[in-house]
């Protein structure tokens, strides 16, 4: 068959490759002059490839899509991906949660070595070029636009990408090929972004790294989510850090300003405990100042913020501060609270949350169930996992999947 990828990230390389070596006659397009510009910036550089679990374990990581990635991940696992970039010529290594990296930490090993192999197999490559639309015949793909021209092909894999990073040419361009098609397009949102608020009295924080506590998302007093324990930051705009990222897949859907964030400063303990803690320090503290006190259960810079919070005044002597005070104090250390404004957006998102309407898309090939011969793959679904090396596995799944069933 002769057949037309469009995009050559890491769905569209890997699923040209594939066809290739399966005895199809294939054309890549890429809009940018070489192949894989995001991947050149995964990993902070060095490329996190995939995550190094399988079947349920690793489908707990994903937060839209799971079910319908059940038959493709079983199918094109981590393991399959770690074998195939190893036989390229790539050895891999295994880091702290199971994230999986070129020895090299190079993520232009990855990229040379998908180059090497497209130009072995002979996929026709075709950079700068700009595919503007595909056409249909009998309900069935029949080729691609390009700069005017109608280009036959007998099937058409889209593996355009979401919106995330436009710089590196992720500009949505896949959503208008579904959309001309009869699909619809999930509104693609911002995924694994730091999250604005309006507190102006946390700006003085900027920089601060918080470790094991806990972040929860209300809405409208009903908890939607509650990460795991892990690091945060805050920054110039609000806060961001790993756990943040990760609650951000789980409530970017949801209209922000409807959103309060809840940090629990002292998730080991609860709140009746951290009150009786909070008494003996101050049995122990006497007439000492209650900046004192607070410098004892919090980072300093925290101190003052959280003495204003509770009308306190950081002289004020520890040992004056009343029953009411005490459990305030406590209360607000466990549920210290933000309200958010915004998600940061594409220019700053790891990956795009949303995209073509998976009820639309056979999970066996990634095969249009209303165009015959029309595939999409990779970020351009409405699939998404949190960090750690799962998207791209979702990306080589979903790729692996379409290039095994086109015959």
């Amino acid at each position: 068959m002769k057949i037309c990828v469009i995009g050559g990230g890491a769905s569209g390389s890997v699923c040209a490759i594939m066809l290739a070596r399966n005895g199809h006659q294939v054309t890549l397009y890429e809009k940018n002059e070489k192949i894989g510009k995001k991947l050149y910036i995964t990993g902070k550089g060095r490329c996190n490839l995939t995550n190094a679990t399988t079947g349920n374990e690793f489908l707990k990581h994903v937060v839209h899509g799971n079910k319908f990635l059940l038959s493709s991940e079983t199918r094109f696992n981590s393991e399959d991906t770690m074998a195939f970039f190893e036989s390229l010529g790539v050895p891999l290594k295994i880091e702290r949660g199971n994230r999986v990296f070129p020895v090299s930490d190079k993520s232009s090993d990855i990229i040379s070595a998908l180059a090497s192999e497209l130009k072995k197999q002979k996929v026709q490559l075709e950079f700068g070029k700009v595919v503007t639309g595909i056409y249909t015949s009998n309900g069935a793909v029949a080729g691609v636009e390009l700069d005017g021209e109608k280009i036959p092909y007998d099937a058409v894999v889209v593996a355009t990408g979401g919106k995330s990073y436009e710089a590196t040419g992720s500009t949505g361009d896949g959503y208008n090929f579904a959309l001309s098609t009869g699909h619809n397009i999930i509104k693609p949102v911002p995924s694994l972004v730091g999250v604005c608020v309006s507190d102006l009295d946390i700006f003085a924080l900027q920089g601060l790294s918080l470790k094991n506590v806990v972040v929860s998302a209300f809405k409208k007093d009903k908890c939607l989510y509650k990460s795991e324990i892990g690091e945060m930051l805050f920054t110039d705009f609000g806060v961001s850090g790993p756990i943040v990222l990760s609650l951000s897949a789980f409530v970017n859907r949801e209209e922000p300003t409807d959103l309060k964030l809840y940090i629990d400063l002292k998730p080991a303990i609860s709140q009746k405990e951290l009150e009786d803690r909070i008494t003996r320090d101050i049995n122990v503290l006497g007439a000492k100042q209650v900046g004192t006190l607070l410098e004892g259960l919090l980072p300093k810079s925290m101190c003052e913020i959280v003495s204003n919070r509770l009308g306190l005044m950081l002289a004020d002597k520890a040992n004056q501060l009343t029953k009411e005070n005490r459990e305030r104090l406590a209360y607000l250390l466990k549920n210290f609270d933000l309200s958010v404004t915004a998600f940061e957006g594409f220019n700053r998102a790891v990956i795009t949350s949303g995209g073509v309407d998976l009820k639309q898309v056979s999970p066996k090939d990634m095969q249009s169930k209303l165009v015959k011969n029309l595939y999409f793959i990779g970020e351009v679904l409405d699939v998404d996992a949190l960090t750690g090396g799962f998207n791209l596995q979702i990306a080589f799944s979903t790729a692996a999947a379409c290039a095994s069933n086109i015959y």
